[in-house]
């Protein structure tokens, strides 16, 4: 078998590639740098002109060539490399007529579990406790609260004040957790929006309502810091989402900075580097949280790795796909059950992209280059 073409697809603020073969079968990838589409499509159309001809099964020297042909790296490069791997074990799944997680070693679960991952910033305190309560009732057993503070300062600095800041964010959790009782679990996103001592403060003092994650309390640019926070608080931390390489992920953990990680299949190097970074998850005693802030394609390539890994704590599912938002974007949806995602039986990841999906989901491309603001007209961190 050979690959005869690669060919790029924007849908909504998704970038797919599909790969194409001598013998019929057609393998689909989807690219994780969704504030950089353009950049990233560059680099696969780049890629493209190696893939040609070659073995598509050579998923593993595929993407080692890729990574090291040229010492320029980073997030652009990263997430072709991730988008092409994806289509790469599509390919190999539907050759040999096996969902990928059956070539990752076979399943090691029968469903998994999923939380809501909610991009509300709503404070008003019924409707923060109704929102819950509603994702409560549609089966869900965890959920996203964001905690990186406000959109736009509402009390002249005060919520953005280090006591207040922390009051607010800590009587957000208290509300919801007393909409939802015990029986649920909270992903407390700070989105890298606190720093070192308001992290510090904030671990400290939600610890009682018994969050499950503090998930990116500051940013993850200096692992020192996020392991002198991991020391202070008795809050599991979860980080990594923006990692684009296995190394980081090392030394995350031998610096024992984390105890969930986040590796994104889109950006990090696709199943291949993922699957790799689980292991040495693994080996540490760290639980893995797929990062999935993407499409229908990310979502069934977290699901079978999920599938085949031992230390699964729970995987994100994005509120853009909920309530049928996106089921026309694919052939078959994949489907949500009491909590947990159906794990896909089909040969290969598991979905295909409807023909028409770049019509139904016009091209809109997420992020910009305006930055958001503290009460001081200071940049803050997204």
């Amino acid at each position: 078998m050979k690959i005869t073409d690669v060919k790029l697809i924007y849908a909504k603020h998704y970038l797919f590639v599909k790969i194409y073969t001598d013998e019929g079968i057609v393998g689909l990838g989807e690219a994780g740098n969704w504030g950089y589409l353009d950049a990233t499509a560059a680099a696969i159309q780049k890629f493209a002109k190696y893939l040609i001809g070659k073995d598509p099964f050579r998923i593993e020297d595929i993407n080692q060539n890729f990574y090291r042909s040229v010492y320029f790296r980073g997030s652009v490069i990263m997430s072709a490399i991730s988008a092409i791997d994806i289509a790469l074990w599509d390919i190999k799944g539907k050759a040999f007529g096996v969902p990928v997680y059956e070539l990752l070693g076979g399943k090691t679960r029968e469903k998994i579990r999923v939380y809501a991952s909610v991009m509300s910033k709503e404070t008003d305190p019924e409707v923060l406790a109704k929102g819950y309560k509603e994702l409560q009732d549609m089966g869900f057993t965890a959920a996203k609260i964001f905690v990186n503070g406000p959109i736009t300062s509402e009390r002249n600095g005060f919520d953005e004040y280090y006591s207040g800041r922390i009051h607010d964010e800590v009587e957000k959790v208290r509300i919801i957790r007393e909409a939802v009782g015990p029986d649920f679990d909270f992903i407390l996103e700070a989105h890298r929006g606190m720093t070192k001592p308001e992290a510090i403060a904030f671990g400290n003092e939600v610890a009682k309502y018994r969050p499950m994650v503090l998930e990116d309390p500051m940013t993850p640019d200096n692992i020192d810091s996020m392991a002198e926070i991991a020391s202070k608080i008795p809050v599991p931390i979860a980080t990594g989402e923006r990692f684009c390489n296995l190394r980081e992920y090392e030394m995350l953990m031998h610096r024992h900075a984390a105890q969930y990680v986040r590796p994104d299949v889109c950006a990090v190097g696709g199943i291949t580097t993922t699957k790799k970074i689980c292991a040495v998850a693994e080996a540490n005693d760290v639980l893995v949280i797929p990062h999935n802030p993407l499409g229908p394609v990310s979502t069934a390539a977290c699901l079978q790795i999920c599938a085949s890994i031992p230390n699964l704590g729970i995987q994100e599912l994005p509120t853009f796909c909920l309530n049928g938002a996106e089921d026309a974007m694919v052939k078959e949806p994949l489907r949500f059950e009491d909590g947990y995602m159906i794990i896909p039986e089909a040969p290969g990841i598991g979905v295909e992209l409807a023909e028409n999906a770049a019509e139904l989901y016009p091209a809109n491309e997420r992020g910009s280059n305006s930055a958001k603001r503290y009460f001081d007209g200071s940049v803050k961190d997204w």
